[in-house]
């Protein structure tokens, strides 16, 4: 009979609720019997011994929180019985070791993906368009329209007869018949368009992180190149942009074209020439094409969002174990989430592969804590109200089933937002825990393919980075399955060990990355970008 109760680790003195449960249930558990006493929803943790007021809770064998009134066995844990509590870390205790899972059979194994000039390779092929600073958000939309409209067929306004006829060869001012004449379609490239609220108006350092993500979205392998608008009088200078991609890549040989508003005329002028220079720019950039390419050259985003109470034993772990697959290769996973790693900072810090390592990631780390505290917040506000209400009642809690994302494999660097990923190996960055300003600034520093955890359902996606769903529970693939790639409900069934489920979604990343499968979250356009603004508005 499938068992009713899981507990993660020998050392918790908690259990989780695999199905609904029932004041009076008597339940068989580790050779005992346990006596429920209060209606405990699915997903939700029981403990498994009296606790009285201050006691502390174990889960994933670290401290997740505390009783704040006396707790019977069998009895549910819920905001008014526990509170957050995480252990101190001040420095390295130990350094752990690592058994890496047999890669063998993935050693010869490539994906097809574009090669870039500087060594990496994508897992798509975007030109991107985006401003400098939000003054010119609407210029933007207006190439979108444009743009998206006749490769997509759509009737059109003076520009896109523009860019049908330079599609079509003809004369500039050649009237077209939209009904009759059909454009060439650009099957090898992909047209895509973001927009923020930033670059001016705040203080110069958030500029300054904006163009450190913005240059990273050029980088990113996944770009063949991209069209650039600037004002003029904003912060986020020119130069600042240029210096900041030249940090990045000194040598970077994509095409990337820059316009100046106000040194340009009028309107039209300035859009008639962004279209023929980056006509120009996407027609070669199709030319590209996918070939083979070794699985170390994936940089893979480590996400989750809408969690619930089986996110940290089912699709975490096995996002874990799809992570220690590619730092096995010599990939590099990327984990984040800062807020969500409160509480599990010994264990992290433990894996760091030196010092140096360890010390950035814990100033990293109590830096934003007092920036959040500081605020009138804290990491002990992290859960969501959708996340407590299925099973997720501490941060600590929240972050020992987050951090499973991460697997077991060293750390062999830490960054913060806006830096470049250049180490294979497990990688660190800093960014909040909000699900899309994390996706957004893993891809900034390099991800070319995401995998998202989900207990709940969240439709979150990215302009140049494909993003795959992975969904905790089989109740959720089955009622949104618009949104979910792959389920992972068979480990909560018994039906798959957390092996096999990475495995089998590791085998599902090779697939996307090469192009074969398309995520639900680009068929669905799911194009999210939201920088963090770390800085107040002046």
């Amino acid at each position: 009979m499938k068992s009713k109760l899981i507990k993660v680790n020998t050392e918790d003195n908690v259990a989780i609720a695999l199905v609904d449960l029932w004041q009076g249930d008597r339940i068989s558990f580790e050779g005992g019997e346990v006596i429920i006493l209060s209606d405990t929803q699915a997903k939700h943790k029981i403990t498994m011994v009296d606790l009285a007021p201050g006691d502390k809770i174990y889960m994933y064998g670290v401290l997740v929180g505390k009783a704040t009134e006396e707790i019977k066995r069998g009895d549910k844990l819920t905001t008014e019985n526990v509170k957050h509590e995480a252990e101190s870390t001040f420095a390295k205790s130990e350094t752990t070791s690592w058994k890496a899972p047999d890669v063998s059979k993935y050693r010869d194994r490539t994906f097809q993906g574009y090669h870039r000039p500087d060594g990496q390779v994508g897992t798509a092929n975007v030109w991107l368009f985006f401003p400098l600073v939000f003054c010119e958000n609407r210029n933007v939309e207006l190439l979108k329209d444009i743009f998206e409209k006749e490769f997509s067929f759509h009737k059109s306004p003076k520009q896109r007869q523009l860019l049908r006829n330079l599609i079509s060869g003809k004369d500039e001012d050649t009237a077209v018949d939209f009904e009759e004449e059909e454009p060439g379609i650009f099957d090898n490239i992909e047209v895509k368009f973001i927009t923020h609220q930033g670059g001016c108006g705040g203080i110069r350092q958030d500029s300054v992180i904006l163009s450190k993500l913005l240059a990273g979205y050029v980088n990113n392998p996944n770009v063949a190149g991209a069209t650039v608008l600037s004002l003029g009088c904003q912060n986020l200078q020119i130069d600042i942009f240029k210096n900041a991609l030249e940090k990045i890549n000194p040598d970077i040989k994509k095409p990337v074209l820059i316009y100046e508003q106000q040194q340009m005329g009028t309107i039209d002028e300035m859009l008639d020439t962004i279209i023929k220079d980056s006509f120009e720019g996407i027609k070669k950039a199709n030319e590209i094409k996918r070939e083979p390419a070794p699985l170390s050259k994936l940089k893979l985003g480590l996400e989750c969002g809408g969690s619930d109470g089986f996110s940290g034993i089912s699709a975490n772990p096995a996002l874990g174990y799809a992570s220690d697959i590619l730092a096995a290769l010599g990939g590099s996973p990327i984990l984040s989430e800062f807020p969500e790693l409160c509480g599990v900072e010994q264990e992290l810090v433990n894996r760091c592969v030196d010092d140096e390592t360890a010390n950035k990631f814990m100033e990293l780390m109590k830096s934003y804590e007092n920036a959040a505290e500081a605020s009138g917040s804290g990491f002990d506000m992290n859960p969501s109200p959708g996340n407590i209400k299925d099973g997720l009642i501490t941060d600590a809690m929240k972050s020992a089933g987050a951090a499973k994302k991460g697997g077991t494999s060293p750390i062999q660097a830490v960054l913060d937002y806006g830096e470049y990923v250049t180490k294979p190996g497990l990688n660190l960055l800093c960014t909040p825990g909000n699900d899309v300003e994390s996706t957004t600034g893993m891809v900034g520093s390099g991800a070319n393919v995401v995998v998202f955890t989900t207990g709940l359902g969240t439709p979150t996606g990215n302009p140049i980075t494909p993003v795959i769903k992975l969904s905790s529970n089989s109740i959720l693939a089955g009622r949104m399955p618009d949104i979910i790639d792959v389920d992972a409900g068979g480990v909560i069934k018994g039906e798959k060990t957390i092996p096999e489920m990475g495995e089998e979604l590791f085998e599902y990343i090779i697939d996307v990355a090469s192009g074969k499968i398309k995520s639900k979250a680009d068929q669905l356009n799911q194009d999210d970008f939201i920088p963090w603004k770390r800085g107040v508005s002046l």
